[in-house]
């Protein structure tokens, strides 16, 4: 995710707070915080995957991997 991006988001609230949005900015905000959410998921899922833990009956495990199984 780019850095205007994100600028325009924060944009959006602030507007959103202070004087309302139309109804095609409200769709953009939607939009917007849709792909923000997408780009998270997939950084938390990439830091993840460079985890391995060790269980208790010593086999070593990604947790990445660990936690797709649930």
């Amino acid at each position: 995710m780019d850095q205007k991006t994100i600028d325009r988001i924060n944009e959006l609230a602030r507007k959103s707070k202070s004087a309302g949005l139309s109804q095609e900015e409200k769709e953009e905000q939607a939009r917007l915080r849709q792909e923000y959410i997408a780009a998270i998921r997939g950084n938390l899922r990439a830091q993840l995957d460079q985890i391995d833990v060790q269980e208790q009956d010593g086999s070593i495990v990604n947790l990445g991997e660990k936690i797709r199984r649930r």
